[in-house]
């Protein structure tokens, strides 16, 4: 049970930071907002990285969680109860957010929800690009044989910097199920109406990331 609590605690506290920060900043108005927004999503998932990565691994996304369930990482009920409570976690983070935000005030998003203005087709393969590189580099980087051993919270955070950066114009950058989920429910509207580009995407990204790293990991040991 224990590592069920943990993906939650970690997916709170990389919801409530990170869109927390996308608030705060009224992400997306200047360049400064944009890469505060995004270092703030890899600062959440490094710390939360070295403080409970030792208790589940710190995936704190649905798409990570798929990625390892298809790579014989994990069985499927543990797929499963992470994915759960990962979404509890991100309802937990959106709802002390949503209330931070009706007790101060805020202009534009509320939660920091997920939208592509360009419609939720795009959306949908933005986001399946960028969840394909993150999902590649956690794989790559938490392999017990040729990983990156106690740096990969380290590489993981900062490589989702590196996808912020990219998506942030585009989608606000989601690569994470649960990270769309929560705020698009306590914001609606446009967010709600394209949040199964945010899901779909993200878990067609952990998929296909799957399959690369299964075939670069099998190259590897020959």
């Amino acid at each position: 049970m224990k590592k069920y609590l943990a993906e939650m605690v970690g997916t709170m506290v990389l919801v409530l930071m990170g869109c927390g920060t996308a608030v705060s900043l009224n992400c997306g108005v200047d360049t400064a907002s944009v890469v505060g927004t995004a270092i703030a999503f890899g600062l959440a998932v490094v710390a939360m990285a070295y403080t409970i990565g030792g208790i589940s691994g710190c995936h704190i996304n649905p798409a990570i969680t798929l990625g390892c369930f298809l790579t014989g990482r994990m069985n499927g009920k543990d797929t499963l109860l992470y994915m759960l409570f990962q979404c509890i976690g991100a309802f937990i983070g959106s709802a002390l957010l949503w209330v931070l935000v009706q007790q101060v005030g805020a202009q534009g998003t509320t939660t920091g929800a997920n939208s592509c203005c360009a419609g939720a087709c795009a959306a949908f393969i933005v986001e399946t690009i960028l969840t394909f590189v993150f999902v590649l580099v956690v794989l790559g980087t938490t392999d017990k044989k040729v990983g990156a051993g106690n740096l990969a919270g380290l590489a993981i955070g900062l490589s989702l910097i590196l996808v912020h950066l990219v998506g942030i114009h585009y989608t606000g950058t989601s690569v994470n199920p649960a990270r769309s989920l929560a705020p698009a429910i306590f914001e609606g509207g446009i967010a709600l109406e394209q949040l199964w580009a945010f899901i779909v995407g993200p878990f067609l990204g952990a998929t296909l990331a799957a399959l690369a790293w299964k075939g670069l990991s099998c190259c590897c040991k020959k």
